[in-house]
């Protein structure tokens, strides 16, 4: 299945990661975060989702002590760090150094082998359009340095 597509997305970013399937794991913490109806919103927001497997990855514990109640401003920070302002395709990402997430952090881009990758995270499905943004899969859970 291509999600490379030409025709404008209707649905928001966090209905778009729904429909497509591997970020289940994203949509739950987003909620758990309370940032639904951030990535609902106008935007436009650029999303480096992790994939399932990417959150399968993380230590044995780590997700569902991020979950906790008590832990919510950390997975805040986490999950913006996973987020820029406006729409930036995987071309546009390529040519950075960096790039300056909603959390404040910058996040070191590379490009290898016509490979992007943000703080070591591999963009595995890029340029999943939705209406209020663009979501590019990747394939680790990226941990801010400063909380």
């Amino acid at each position: 299945m291509s999600t490379m597509t030409s025709t404008p997305n209707t649905k928001n970013l966090l209905d778009t990661a729904a429909a497509d399937g591997s970020f289940k794991t994203f949509g739950k913490a987003i909620e758990q975060a309370g940032m639904s109806d951030t990535l609902r919103g106008t935007g436009p927001f650029t999303v480096f989702a992790p994939t399932d497997a990417a959150f399968d990855k993380l230590p044995a514990g780590k997700l569902d002590n991020l979950f906790k109640p008590e832990n919510k401003q950390e997975l805040v920070s986490l999950l913006n760090y996973h987020v820029m302002n406006g729409r930036k395709s995987v071309a546009d990402i390529g040519k950075w150094e960096a790039a300056r997430t909603v959390n404040g952090q910058s996040a070191p881009i590379k490009l290898a082998n016509d490979k992007v990758s943000i703080d070591g995270a591999l963009v595995t499905t890029g340029d999943i359009n939705s209406s209020n943004g663009v979501i590019h899969g990747i394939d680790k859970v990226n941990i801010p340095t400063k909380q």
